[in-house]
């Protein structure tokens, strides 16, 4: 036994011995390291198969990187999903979607406000008109508009961003004085808890009553842009009707779509039904619960991806679930563009100045176009390129202010440059060619 352990103790020695000399050592080392990196990298093609099926079932099947994981990317992708996906939720069966959920439940309207409880706008409103007569009916004997937009109350991270938020107030405050309607431009965060999207509700709600002289607020998005000048709201058209937005019936109420209206220009009557609108559609907006509102209304509401609440998701879902209650007051305009998706418009604008006019504000001579997906302010965070969006944009804003020059006998060169020329001599008698 010992004669056996010592044979092998020198054999080992040996083997010890053989490795110390280089060459030995060296040849040996190699032999086991190339052995290594071969088994190290089966491995690491086998880790990176599974992290890419992974990966895969984790963002879908779109282009991969992409998910709807943003709480701003359910807006920036609105039309583009519109494009994809529109066919299949038209012909999506109504009884096909799931029942509504009763949000009012999951998150009681108690936990916030926008301000406290009014249940009798109109006979106060009726009260000031008696104390105040001559603010019941304006000259002209049309009702008071307000058009309310704003923008951030800091700089644009991009500089070109700024820019072009002046041009769009600039378009907006030209028709305003065309067609003699009041305006309103908001900087300032009217409540920390509505950000974003939401800005607009406690906004809208204090002008209301701020101003119990204005019959009608008319919210606009600051990338919108009038591109019909001439083109005037038919206002006596909703007599009957509290809210008007761009949309189709069949949409919001049967197919429960969620872009089946759009809130980027919309008008909403100054009385108690809209403030009762109001602290219905707030509690959807607050920061603390954003991202469960979003789950409900993904649940709700047919194609929309996962993301936090916004305000166009949760309107729909409150006229489709309280539509007896809603529905006869709210008017679904899809006959002009009070909203019009600027990437199917933008290409067509010479065309349209060769075979139509200003004043018909549908397809042949849109009344707004909407510059959804483009983000000026934030550099190129939205869906669409900061060069592409500016380029457009001031052909938009060209193409407008054509129809505000040529009162003045001006007219922008071409629709890409600032630069005008004439289009008729001044003359002696100027009053003749206005």
């Amino acid at each position: 036994m010992r004669e056996s352990m010592r044979e092998v103790l020198k054999s080992a020695a040996l083997g010890l011995l053989n490795l110390s000399h280089p060459k030995t050592a060296l040849a040996a080392f190699r032999g086991r390291n190339s052995s290594k990196a071969f088994h190290s990298a089966k491995m690491t093609m086998l880790c990176g198969f599974v992290t890419i099926v992974v990966l895969r079932g984790s963002v879908g099947i779109g282009k991969f990187g992409e998910g709807w994981s943003s709480p701003d990317s359910g807006v920036r992708e609105y039309f583009a999903y519109r494009h994809e996906q529109q066919k299949r939720v038209l012909h999506e069966k109504e009884e096909g979607l799931e029942p509504l959920r009763d949000f009012s439940k999951e998150f009681p309207k108690g936990e916030y406000s926008l301000g406290p409880s009014i249940v009798d706008w109109d006979e106060q409103r009726a009260a000031w008109f008696d104390q105040n007569p001559s603010m019941r009916t304006p000259p002209d004997g049309k009702p008071r508009i307000m058009l309310v937009t704003g923008s951030q109350p800091t700089a644009c991270e991009n500089p070109v961003g700024d820019h072009y938020l002046l041009k769009a107030v600039k378009n907006k405050i030209d028709y305003c004085r065309l067609h003699g309607i009041k305006i309103m431009y908001n900087m300032a965060h009217m409540d920390a808890e509505m950000s974003g999207f939401w800005a607009k509700l406690p906004l809208l709600r204090k002008l209301m009553l701020s101003h119990p002289e204005v019959e009608w607020l008319w919210w606009m998005d600051s990338d919108a842009m009038f591109t019909d000048m001439l083109f005037e709201l038919p206002i006596g058209k909703y007599r009957d009707h509290n809210l008007v937005l761009h949309g189709w019936d069949d949409l919001v109420y049967k197919k429960r779509n969620w872009i089946g209206l759009n809130t980027g220009s919309f008008l909403i009557r100054n009385n108690q039904w809209s403030l009762d609108l109001l602290d219905m559609w707030a509690p959807f907006g607050p920061r603390s619960i954003r991202q469960e509102a979003g789950k409900v209304l993904t649940a709700a509401l047919a194609g929309r991806p996962v993301f936090e609440a916004d305000d166009q998701s949760a309107l729909i879902y409150l006229l489709a679930s309280k539509k007896d209650e809603l529905a006869s007051k709210v008017f679904l305009e899809n006959t002009y563009y009070l909203h019009g998706y600027w990437v199917i418009l933008v290409d067509k604008y010479e065309l349209m100045m060769e075979k139509y006019h200003p004043g018909l504000g549908d397809d042949r001579w849109p009344f707004v176009t909407h510059f959804v997906g483009c983000k000026p302010c934030k550099g190129n965070a939205g869906e669409y390129s900061n060069s592409r969006c500016f380029k457009e944009m001031e052909r938009a804003f060209n193409f407008a202010d054509n129809q505000v020059l040529e009162r003045y006998g001006l007219q922008h060169v071409a629709l890409s440059t600032s630069k005008v020329t004439r289009t008729r001599n001044d003359t002696d008698r100027p009053l003749d060619v206005l």
